[in-house]
């Protein structure tokens, strides 16, 4: 993707992007509809359409195909901008939402401004398939969840009872408390939940692999406790460039960890936070968040900034999660910029 120009382009393209066909618009520099029409959405289709375009510039939402549509597009002499949809209201919350007035939509903002669509840059092949790992373990530990769930509740239905046990262990327990006459639906389900824990453990020797051999850094963002290997992967990988932030601060609403702001004359009503980012890194640093706040956790700043904000209720302790969810997440960018060897109560060093 080549950086764009305030000058108006000559010819901008808007490109709406669906499973089976895209539509596309093409404007002049005046912002009069020159073509519009359909394309196969396929690496073949693209580039005998688009290739019989001289280069020009080219908008598209980020999405299942972007990330090879856009490198097929910037091969053919393309100005690529992927525009994220979510913070651009007039795509996301359009009352004449179609493939049409999308990707002319798509193309008139691009024409006046590039930075209106908060363009995305996707990561490279190589990291892609490294995090298409981890979110390989997150659907194997998710099925295997649901199977959990189903044997549980089925045999409470027949007045029994699982015990309380180890995922990783289920399979092996699980058996005894079955009740005769549901073998026969159980075991079935008994035995791919033994093969979803072995998937598991050997995702999760992939991932210590990477962590060791490509991604060395994940050990200086191992340094805080209650970040392992997956945590440490996930961050490095969904960051991807930790200097395209211009402050540590600032991965915080990256990631969605701060609260929606709608301020209005005088009024600035609390709002929760925006979600926006990615899903499953959050979901991550919250996770690690829970175990710095819970009584594994070590005695660490982190923990008792944490502490000292859960008073007050469910309601308290929930944003102390958060933000202890978000610190931590400022914490490892830091750490990963500057290697510099982790404190954990520097507030003690410093007073000392």
């Amino acid at each position: 993707m080549t950086n764009s120009t305030h000058e108006t382009p000559a010819v901008t393209v808007g490109i709406d992007v669906s499973d089976h066909l895209t539509s596309f618009c093409v404007l002049d520099r005046q912002g009069e509809i020159l073509e519009e029409g359909k394309v196969r959405t396929s690496p073949e289709g693209f580039a005998r359409r688009f290739s019989a375009i001289e280069p020009c510039r080219m908008v598209m939402e980020v999405g299942t195909h972007s990330r090879w549509a856009s490198q097929l597009l910037a091969d053919l002499g393309h100005e690529v901008i992927v525009a994220n949809p979510w913070k651009v209201r007039l795509i996301a919350n359009s009352i004449k939402k179609t493939d049409r007035s999308d990707a002319e939509t798509l193309a008139r903002l691009g024409r006046v401004d590039p930075k209106l669509l908060s363009p995305v840059i996707h990561r490279g092949a190589e990291a892609q398939a490294d995090l298409a790992i981890i979110h390989a373990r997150e659907s194997l530990v998710a099925s295997r969840r649901l199977l959990i769930n189903h044997i549980r509740g089925t045999v409470k239905s027949f007045g029994a009872r699982v015990p309380t046990c180890d995922a990783n262990a289920f399979h092996k327990k699980a058996p005894d408390s079955i009740p005769l006459e549901l073998r026969p639906a159980l075991e079935p389900l008994i035995t791919v939940i033994a093969q979803l824990t072995r998937e598991i453990r050997q995702a999760d020797a992939r991932i210590e692999e990477l962590c060791s051999d490509r991604y060395p850094e994940t050990r200086v963002l191992q340094q805080v406790q209650g970040v392992g290997s997956l945590i440490s992967l996930a961050y490095i990988l969904t960051i991807d460039n930790p200097f395209r932030f211009k402050t540590s601060r600032t991965v915080g609403p990256y990631l969605g960890l701060v609260p929606r702001q709608r301020e209005s004359g005088q009024r600035a009503p609390q709002l929760k936070i925006s979600k926006a980012g990615d899903k499953y890194l959050r979901k991550l640093l919250v996770n690690g968040a829970h175990y710095i706040l819970g009584y594994r956790g070590p005695d660490t700043d982190l923990r008792r900034w944490g502490l000292a904000h859960a008073g007050g209720g469910k309601a308290a302790k929930k944003r102390a999660v958060v933000g202890v969810a978000r610190r931590l997440a400022v914490l490892l960018h830091r750490l990963w910029v500057t290697g510099e060897v982790y404190i954990p109560l520097k507030c003690e060093k410093v007073a000392a």
